[in-house]
């Protein structure tokens, strides 16, 4: 399995912008589809978005697109989660994840998991 570490999150007002890292190391990372996913607090683990292998691809959740994007650098190991014009609605946990497919959305078809980074936006 790939092993994974987000960087990144923090405190931000509404409005304001973070990017997120997730590191990989231990596999080939360009053998992975990644993705995103967030877990607010009492709520379900939601899929954000995801990259295919050779990031030629890309899927988001209705709700980010056009707010989010998502990239990969394989040179570097690394992906990325470009987050713009944040709401309240938009604190969690984000995590990012490695699945053996070439692109998936679906969170049991990701088999390794970073351990998360919180965002918190205010109002």
């Amino acid at each position: 399995q790939v092993q994974l570490v987000e960087s990144g999150g923090g405190s931000v007002q509404t409005g304001g912008s973070l990017r997120l890292s997730c590191a990989a190391s231990g596999r080939t990372f360009s053998n992975y589809g990644m993705g995103w996913f967030r877990q607010a607090p009492g709520k379900e683990r939601e899929f954000v978005a995801a990259v295919s292998s050779t990031g030629g691809n890309t899927n988001y959740s209705g709700s980010m697109k056009g707010r989010f994007t998502i990239s990969r650098d394989n040179a570097k190991n690394t992906v990325y989660l470009q987050m713009n014009s944040l709401k309240p609605e938009d604190t969690a946990v984000y995590y990012c994840a490695a699945t053996v497919y070439y692109i998936a959305i679906d969170m049991r078809r990701f088999s390794s998991w970073g351990q998360g980074t919180q965002v918190t936006v205010s109002s």
